[in-house]
């Protein structure tokens, strides 16, 4: 018998507890349905990966972060902007909208939330002015969807852009960064998620996607990488032995395997970020960081490095 796990004393049911399918010889293996993010989490840590997809009951999380109510404001300002008809779509709307979406979770107290809500406002308002308020994209916070031999990959893009190309009209996947720090090339070459955005946009739409941008909103900077069909495979390549991975950890489990064997926590500086500190043992060791950590550096003067 396996003994329990040493998160919360659960034993884990994957995925949800589906009920065991009998299987005949010759029938393909189930695809894994994935996020970016879920991919993101297990690549990250097993054990992250395992405590919020895993386990039933979820172990418990830890407060809300500012930064995440942060992002989430000024992304959804920012779909909201684009609902507006075009002679609407000016800076003077902002504020309106971002005081509607505005997400009060996980600052320290509201003087900060006043500080943060006006930085935010600074930079949608610089960002906007970018912006031809005429041109509609073809898809804000859109879903694309694709089906490999391994994957039943979803995910929401921020933007996806229609723009002339050489040989007629491409599309180019666009995510909102509103972190302290900027961005570089490398960071949009380097993103799996955009990379199975494009793969699966150039599926839905029948064109062309190949270019990904990183629109990072403090310091009006964009990062860009021009895929190629080569580049674009391998990221969904390492994004499907990702879900072989996590596919043959829940089996083990099934099969009696510990686990805390399974799914191996991954320790390092993420541990004072992560919403299940308190439950991993490893990251129970790992000094705290205040929900209000990160904003506290979005107030600095933006990092263009």
């Amino acid at each position: 018998m396996p003994r329990p796990s040493s998160g919360g004393n659960r034993t884990p049911r994957p995925r949800g507890a589906e009920p065991e399918q009998l299987g005949f010889e010759g029938m393909p293996e189930r695809l894994f349905v994935c996020t970016p993010s879920k991919l993101g989490a297990y690549t990250d840590c097993p054990r992250r990966y395992r405590y919020s997809y895993v386990d039933r009951p979820a172990p418990p999380k830890g407060p809300p972060w500012a930064h995440n109510s942060l992002g989430a404001s000024v992304h959804t300002a920012l779909r909201n902007w684009y609902a507006l008809p075009a002679d609407r779509r000016s800076s003077d709307a902002l504020p309106t909208l971002l005081k509607g979406t505005w997400v009060r979770e996980g600052y320290r107290d509201e003087e900060q939330e006043r500080a943060v809500f006006r930085r935010a406002l600074d930079w949608l308002e610089s960002y906007v002015e970018t912006l031809d308020p005429d041109q509609d994209p073809l898809g804000v916070e859109r879903v694309v969807a694709v089906k490999t031999a391994v994957l039943a990959f979803n995910g929401r893009t921020d933007r996806i852009d229609s723009r002339p190309g050489p040989d007629g009209p491409q599309l180019v996947i666009v995510d909102y960064k509103t972190g302290r720090t900027g961005l570089d090339a490398d960071d949009a070459r380097g993103s799996q998620a955009l990379a199975l955005y494009a793969y699966a946009a150039e599926r839905v739409f029948r064109q062309p996607c190949r270019r990904v941008e990183l629109h990072h909103l403090p310091t009006g900077t964009v990062a860009a990488h021009d895929h190629t069909p080569e580049s674009l495979a391998r990221q969904l390549g390492r994004a499907e032995d990702t879900a072989r991975d996590i596919m043959a950890a829940e089996r083990a489990i099934t099969d009696g395997t510990d686990p805390d064997e399974a799914f191996p926590v991954a320790p390092g500086v993420r541990c004072g970020w992560c919403d299940y500190r308190r439950t991993c043992p490893a990251g129970a060791d790992a000094p705290a960081k205040e929900p209000w950590t990160a904003v506290e550096r979005a107030l600095l003067p933006a990092d263009p490095q």
